[in-house]
């Protein structure tokens, strides 16, 4: 009998929230190891990012989701639509908060309509997040969770702390009460789904965000065009376009000397060499794609769709 046959608790599980909630770090923390790209800044994951969380008696496949805003543009209309369609088809949600992020008295109640808007999208059983409680006075906490617990009746409330991993062995626990038994979707060996193409595009994607400021980070796209193995070197040549919307943003992508994109490129070189276990040749350059966030046919080339 394949191992991969035997029941154990199984399903699919959608991380779900607003941009900047931690959604990624979540993922990252969950599976012990990085797949998502991870910034301080809001709405950095345009994609489903799917990482594979393995136990002796079960395996979660987490769902790594764009943050849920209200927008008019093309690009975050996509990234909306992405997360929105993780939430169905899944045997669980985790909506995810950031509770260090103080609301305005004013916007309460918009913000609370707007949850219950996305909740009553759901099919599945949803497990409120409440991260980055380390960042929040402990007094505070009791309130927010009677609060929430009035807008929607989650399956359970969870304060935790994503970035420290603190309170996810009680997420586990909780995931798998809803989890029904059934076969590994995936072999244990499988962190992600993603292709190491994909990876290595987002890696150069979150050097960009961490060491570009400005709006310009999300101006921006990466596409590998080629992805070379060679086995008798043990090198791996890659050659990457980061894409952008005006000349004057590639000015500032490439630098004085073209010190900023040599320093992206070091940066994304080291990780990616380290997700691949060899060494690594990264050529980038920059070009300009005038308005591309606007272009429903690039976007599908970007893998939005």
């Amino acid at each position: 009998m394949n191992p991969n046959d035997t029941p154990v608790k199984s399903g699919m599980v959608a991380i779900v929230g607003p941009p900047n909630a931690g959604k990624s770090t979540l993922m990252n923390a969950l599976l012990g190891q990085k797949i998502s790209i991870v910034t301080p800044k809001p709405q950095t994951t345009r994609n489903r990012i799917l990482g594979v969380v393995n136990g002796e008696k079960y395996q979660i496949v987490l769902i790594d989701t764009p943050g849920l805003h209200k927008t008019d543009q093309p690009l975050n209309r996509e990234m909306v639509r992405i997360a929105l369609e993780s939430m169905s088809g899944v045997d669980a949600v985790l909506f995810l908060l950031d509770v260090s992020a103080t609301v305005p008295e004013k916007l309460k109640e918009e913000k609370e309509k707007e949850i219950s808007e996305y909740m009553g999208q759901m099919q599945a059983p949803a497990i409120l997040v409440l991260n980055k409680v380390d960042l929040l006075e402990k007094e505070k906490l009791l309130p927010l969770i009677g609060m929430y617990a009035g807008i929607y009746p989650f399956r359970a409330i969870l304060p935790l702390s994503a970035l420290h991993a603190d309170g996810t062995d009680r997420l586990i626990a909780e995931i798998l009460d809803v989890l029904p038994v059934g076969p590994r979707y995936y072999p244990e060996d499988i962190p992600t789904d993603a292709t190491e193409r994909f990876l290595t595009s987002e890696i150069i994607r979150e050097k960009i965000f961490l060491q570009i400021g400005q709006e310009i980070p999300y101006s921006s796209a990466v596409l590998i065009e080629s992805f070379k193995e060679d086995p008798e070197k043990q090198i791996v040549t890659i050659h990457a376009a980061i894409v952008v919307e005006r000349t004057s943003q590639k000015g500032i992508v490439i630098g004085k000397d073209g010190r900023t994109l040599k320093s992206i490129g070091m940066a994304a070189r080291k990780d990616i060499e380290k997700m691949l276990e060899q060494k690594v040749m990264l050529k980038l350059w920059v070009k300009v794609k005038k308005n591309w966030s606007q272009d429903e046919r690039f976007l599908k080339e970007l893998g939005y769709h």
